[in-house]
């Protein structure tokens, strides 16, 4: 069984462990239900409130709760990269999500996401919100906030676009030989889209051109979209440009976030370099 949904309101059987249930109604085994319930594929809805994950095997079911499983053999048995934690400001954290990591879960599970990965370092002492997102396909800087307050605080620094955010790309082509520093204009979904750009380098044997990159506008897959749209698409980009496919990864890389935080009122940067 590779794939399957269950969605269940539990009228009897009450008393019933969910890992029980789930063995039942799957006909999987109670290492594979333990395995997927652990790495978040599965949700309950009590009387009051909405849907969470359920993580403890042992939980008792009753009558009213409203029970979803969501089984991704594939998916499951991924081992997802390491993140790392640059600096915990107990408010916040800033952290370094490798390429290939989501920044949250889907329903199927959170394993593979950045923010499992924050909570399991941060424990049961502070809660976790994230406030922006990075692609997958995507390596960078991101922050991850422990309290609402924080959580309203920074997204609104986002939103005013108060955040400072720092690119580097290696894309396709001669982009120096365009315009060594400039900024692409071009509307994305119908909205304006801004992404500024000064080229370092340009490297003839390859063919690539390596550029720091800042936006503006925060649009859907902005950068790789920009630089496809003017011909230079990014190198290892799995969706965008022609003939810029690699076996190493998409080169994009967030390095370093800078703003002014609402907490200390101080000037902070956070950055890493691969």
């Amino acid at each position: 069984m590779d794939k399957l949904i269950i969605k269940r309101t539990i009228r009897s059987n009450a008393g019933i462990t969910a890992a029980d249930f789930l063995v039942s109604e799957t006909g999987l085994s109670k290492v594979k239900v333990k395995d997927a319930m652990n790495k978040g594929a599965f949700w309950i809805k009590k009387k009051k409130g909405g849907m969470k994950r359920l993580r403890g095997a042992t939980a008792a079911l009753r009558p009213g709760d409203v029970i979803e499983f969501y089984y991704d053999e594939r998916l499951l048995a991924i081992k997802p990269p390491g993140a790392e934690c640059l600096s915990d400001q107990r408010h916040y954290s800033a952290w370094y999500k490798p390429a290939g990591l989501m920044a949250q879960g889907t329903m199927y599970g959170d394993h593979c996401s950045l923010m499992r990965q924050a909570e399991l370092f941060i424990g049961n002492s502070r809660e976790v919100f994230l406030v922006h997102r990075l692609d997958r396909e995507a390596s960078g800087v991101m922050l991850i906030a422990h309290s609402r307050e924080a959580a309203a605080k920074l997204s609104e620094l986002f939103q005013k676009n108060l955040i400072l955010k720092k690119y580097r790309v290696v894309v396709m082509g001669d982009l120096m030989g365009k315009c060594q520093k400039g900024t692409i204009d071009l509307p994305l979904d119908g909205k304006t889209a801004l992404t500024g750009y000064e080229v370092e380098s340009y490297d003839p044997a390859s063919n690539t051109s390596t550029a720091d990159v800042t936006i503006k506008t925060g649009r859907l897959h902005q950068i790789r979209r920009h630089f496809d749209m003017i011909g230079f698409p990014v190198i290892g980009d799995p969706k965008y440009g022609k003939g810029n496919k690699n076996n190493d990864g998409m080169k994009l890389v967030a390095y370093a976030l800078e703003f002014i935080c609402p907490f200390s009122r101080k000037e902070v940067r956070f950055e890493h370099r691969d």
